[in-house]
């Protein structure tokens, strides 16, 4: 007898954008039933959804992009009761067909999820370890921008007046940052080339301090997360604040995805790589170069 029960399920698929997402929807033989587009509001969420449940019992969805365009849509979807898979790659078949548009990789999407290939169950984004995260992308960005600021103060004074350059060249990096910072141009006079060039190292120093403490209160916080959520790991020989960060980004704050030590390698990307010949068996690491 056939289970009819099975035919009312649906999977569904999700191609996110900035502005707008394309959603598929495949019954239970993989066939599409239709495409999408809606807009990346909560609005726009719950209609996604109440169009995808319209066709029969939602099984399970396949987003891209969970971590950055499709971070609200899953939210919203794990909210309602979903179970989310993240699409990690695009069936290699679907790269070959000529054409792309959004809603063929919708339905590549919802292909995957129907098939549970190439997925992976996504990262939770509600707990300790996505502030974790959020503070470290933080901390990542105000540490480039604190070098290019030092970068841009040793190339103004290469180019500066030999009467501002020539005092500056032997100082460390400490008291290069704190002379410049500790200047009073004459800021009427900033048409003329010397207080012009002042007024730049001077801003410039400010800029590396202002980075500089902003890099430190963000230092405590990351730090204060990362006792809280798993002070062992900092007792462990070789593993200091960042490595023992990553590893909680990368276990994420719904662990349980990770089944086995397996499955935690080829998170990591360090999965052995089967490399048998005839009648040996051997595997190498993918570090191997």
């Amino acid at each position: 007898m056939p289970d009819h029960s099975e035919a009312l399920h649906v999977v569904g698929g999700v191609d996110t954008h900035t502005d707008l997402h394309v959603a598929a929807v495949v019954d239970h033989q993989d066939r599409v039933l239709g495409d999408e587009s809606f807009p990346t509001t909560r609005h726009g969420y719950r209609l996604m959804l109440v169009w995808m449940r319209s066709f029969g019992d939602l099984k399970r969805a396949g987003i891209e992009c969970l971590g950055s365009y499709g971070a609200g849509l899953l939210r919203s979807m794990q909210a309602a009761g979903v179970e989310v898979l993240e699409i990690t790659a695009p069936d290699k078949h679907d790269r070959r067909r000529p054409g792309k548009n959004e809603h063929f990789d919708a339905e590549s999407a919802a292909h995957a999820a129907f098939a549970e290939r190439h997925t992976v169950t996504p990262r939770s984004l509600d707990g300790m370890v996505e502030s974790l995260r959020v503070l470290r992308v933080c901390r990542k960005t105000s540490v480039q921008a604190r070098r290019i600021a030092l970068q841009m103060i040793q190339t103004t004074i290469f180019c500066a007046p030999d009467k501002l350059r020539d005092p500056l060249r032997q100082m460390t990096r400490t008291q290069l940052i704190r002379t410049l910072e500790a200047w009073r141009p004459d800021l009427p006079a900033y048409q003329e080339v010397e207080e012009a060039y002042r007024i730049s190292l001077k801003s410039l120093a400010r800029r590396y301090l202002e980075l500089h403490d902003e890099i430190a209160d963000l230092d405590d916080m990351i730090e204060a997360i990362v006792i809280d959520l798993a002070p062992e790991l900092l007792e462990q020989t070789a593993i200091g604040l960042d490595s023992a960060a990553q590893l909680l980004l990368t276990a994420g704050d719904n662990p349980e995805r990770l089944r086995s030590q397996a499955s935690f390698a080829a998170l990591h990307g360090v999965s052995l790589v089967p490399a048998s010949s005839g009648k040996t068996v051997r595997h190498r690491s993918p570090l191997d170069s």
